[in-house]
């Protein structure tokens, strides 16, 4: 009988768990919704308890039809800007991660290629982005670089801690069991640095916006970086707080798109969260 009842107790604990499982889901999902519209709430209240000029902090309920106004413009020119934000960061993940990997696997290549690297990202990227205007020119090209140099530093670092995070007695014992060099890096190192160089991506897919708006400053006759600079100028203050929130709608686009390929490729980080 108690082998019987064991079961039946058990059951609405497990129940109970899984309820509290999903609440915690459900506020984690809405939790930072709830936080923005807080925000934009005050900002509201704000502007009309003290009565502030628009041309110092325009209204919530201005940004979005402004928008709706100069979509067609706007539209164009975020494609300018989506292009090099996604060309940059994606030359930074193609070069910095494999050069993680060498740095982490060749004490050779470490002392050769770790102080040439630490020098460059010392450079003010921001006071040499005028010389890829010069070099390159005021196409797509400069502004690719900029994203490129801003956003290798974070993920190199992030790729060489995730390398050589792996236990070394772990790779003495899959050594010692016959495993190849590959099949310990597909199996056993990869997998344990990826959690690591996810970190590194997310830091580098908030940098990546700022740096091609950053290059577009600099010179550029399209992208949102130009619109907001020409907003600026004229005191479209109503332009620029619609420009920065399609410019936040797109970094949080490609730190979701990040997430979601984490969330595919580390499995077994799901299966620690559901338990």
């Amino acid at each position: 009988m108690t082998a019987l009842r064991a079961p039946l107790t058990a059951s609405p604990s497990r129940r109970r768990r899984g309820l509290a499982r999903t609440v915690k889901r459900v506020v984690n999902f809405f939790l930072p919704a709830v936080v923005f519209v807080a925000l934009v709430a005050a900002w509201a209240v704000a502007v009309h308890v003290y009565e502030v000029p628009a041309y110092l902090l325009p209204p919530p309920q201005d940004v979005l039809p402004r928008i709706a106004e100069d979509r067609v413009s706007l539209l164009n020119h975020s494609l300018v800007t989506i292009q090099e934000i996604v060309l940059g960061f994606a030359l930074s993940i193609v070069s910095a991660i494999p050069m993680g990997l060498l740095i982490a696997l060749s004490p050779l290549a470490k002392r050769m290629l770790y102080p040439l690297l630490v020098f460059i990202q010392l450079v003010p990227k921001i006071a040499i982005a005028p010389l890829f205007v010069v070099w390159i020119g005021f196409g797509m090209g400069s502004k690719v670089m900029l994203t490129l140099l801003l956003t290798f530093f974070p993920l190199l670092l992030a790729s060489i801690a995730g390398f050589q995070i792996l236990d070394q007695r772990l790779l003495y014992l899959t050594r010692s069991m016959g495993a190849t060099f590959w099949q310990t890096f597909r199996y056993l190192r990869f997998p344990a640095a990826l959690p690591v160089i996810f970190g590194g991506l997310k830091t580098s897919a908030t940098i990546a916006a700022t740096a091609a708006i950053v290059a577009e400053f600099v010179g550029a006759n399209k992208g949102l970086g130009y619109r907001l600079m020409q907003a600026t100028n004229v005191m479209d203050t109503t332009q620029v707080f619609a420009i920065l929130f399609l410019l936040t709608v797109i970094g949080l686009a490609l730190n979701g798109i990040v997430e979601l390929v984490e969330h595919l490729m580390t499995p077994w980080r799901r299966a620690q969260v559901g338990k």
